[in-house]
Parts: C-alpha cells; structure tokens; sequence
C-alpha cells in the first residue's frame, strides 16, 4: 500500500513502560476527533490511536468502500507501525469496521469494544435526510457555513446533526465536506450490511444506549454466535452517540472490561 493509500492517523504515546495501545475507529460522517473525549480519559496508561477511515476526515478518498477494504486500511496502519495486541474501539460503522478486523486478523487484537452497533444486516436507512442535505450543499457550491447551514437545516431538522455535519465543512474540498459525500451515498448499503462471521474468540464489550435502536434484544442470539466471549453494557437515557451524551459512562464501562479480562 502506497502512502497515499495509507489512512491518516495520529498515534499519541504514554509515559508507561509496557503500556498497550488503544486504537480508536470513529462512525459515519466522522473523524478521529469524535472519540477524543474516551481517547485522552486514556492517555495516561495507554497508547492512543485514532483514524480517519477511507472517505473520511483527511484520509484518501476512494470510490470503493466495504468493511473489507475499510478493515484491511486499518490493518495496513497496525503493521505500518508495527502493533499488535491493541484494543480496538469502535463507534456504529467504526465498531462493524472493528469487528471485520477481529475475524480477519484476531491476532492483532487483545480486546474489542464496540460501541452502540450489532453484527447484522440493517434494513432501515437512517441518513436519507442527512444525505440530501448533504448533496444540496455541495450542488450549491457554497463557500461558508452561514450559508451550508440553512440548506442543512431544509433536510436535517435536528440542530445537533447540523452541528456535526458542518464540523466537516471544507468549502475548499469538491464535495463541500472532508468526507466523500458522493462515495458514502452510493455504498450505503454496503456500510448498513453485514456478512456473518465464523466465531471470533477475542473478549468483547458491546456498549449499547438504553435510547438507541441499533442493537435490539434479539441480535443477542447473533452477537454470541459471532463472538462467544461478548459481555454488554446498557447506558440508560443515552441514544446513539452514547460517547458524546454519557462520556463518564463510556469511560468506566471501558475500564471495568479492561481490568476484568
């Protein structure tokens, strides 16, 4: 892999001796900046690596895009910096991104911790909204917030989604945004599916929002039969971005999983 092909990254080193490495997998519309308040909560004892996947933040962009090929990018970077026995986290596609370099490459990985996000196939498209807000900027060719904004606003009624679009806006980028707008629309049922894996033995922690719709009771059948050693934990009154409604939470969910496996 070329270093053009090579993802962007930032690895920030502790000052333990024999300190292990966490590596950090941001979701949809993201970057390596939306798990920062988890990642510095662990920064005095371990390692800290966090990503910008394909077609994101300031990774390459690529009109191919399945959790294959985003899994082998992340592989890419563990050998490039020579890691192994790291703790993967990740967030809703970041935790499926997670999990496909489990089944691939188990021995990388000591543990896994996937956040708000089930091993399973999803029918229901919950970014439809965001995505014809999304175009409608970029066909617009605005050139600042003010103006993205209200084009936002005409699809995406939730201000906070708003926020965190435009923490990606980029009037200097031909999408509008850092992150491939047209790659993701068109791969999104790649980036809602999921392909059953054979049993992957590594200790996982599933962290769920009691709010969210991402991991209902059933998948549990599904999670085990994927991963035998999973454990759960329930944030009460978060949704999906668990992280950034109930960091504290996260945080103590994540260090009671590591100090107990």
């Amino acid at each position: 892999m070329s270093a053009q092909q090579l993802l962007n990254y930032q690895f920030s080193a502790c000052q333990q001796d024999q300190a292990k490495t966490i590596v950090f997998i941001h979701g949809l519309f993201g970057d390596m900046n939306n798990l920062g308040i988890i990642a510095r909560a662990f920064s005095e004892k371990y390692h800290i690596l966090r990503l910008d996947l394909r077609n994101h933040g300031q990774s390459f962009h690529s009109d191919e895009m399945n959790y294959d090929l985003m899994a082998q990018d992340v592989i890419a970077v563990l050998n490039h910096l020579q890691l192994n026995h790291v703790i993967l986290v990740g967030h809703s596609m970041g935790g499926k991104t997670a999990m496909r370099v489990a089944h691939l490459r188990p021995d990388l990985l000591d543990k896994l911790i996937v956040i708000d996000i089930a091993p399973v196939r999803y029918q229901h498209n919950w970014h439809n909204d965001v995505f014809m807000g999304l175009l409608a900027v970029k066909q617009a060719k605005v050139d600042s917030r003010q103006q993205a904004k209200p084009l936002l606003a005409e699809h995406i009624k939730e201000e906070s989604i708003q926020q965190f679009m435009l923490k990606s806006f980029d009037p200097q980028a031909p999408e509008k945004f850092r992150f491939n707008t047209t790659a993701l629309y068109q791969h999104y049922t790649d980036i809602m599916d999921w392909q059953a894996q054979s049993p992957c033995q590594i200790p996982t922690l599933f962290i769920k929002g009691g709010l969210s719709d991402y991991i209902h009771p059933d998948d549990s059948q599904r999670i085990l039969a994927q991963f035998p050693q999973a454990t759960s934990f329930t944030v009460n009154g978060a949704g999906h971005w668990i992280h950034a409604e109930k960091p504290d939470f996260v945080v103590r969910a994540i260090e009671r999983f590591l100090q107990s496996h």
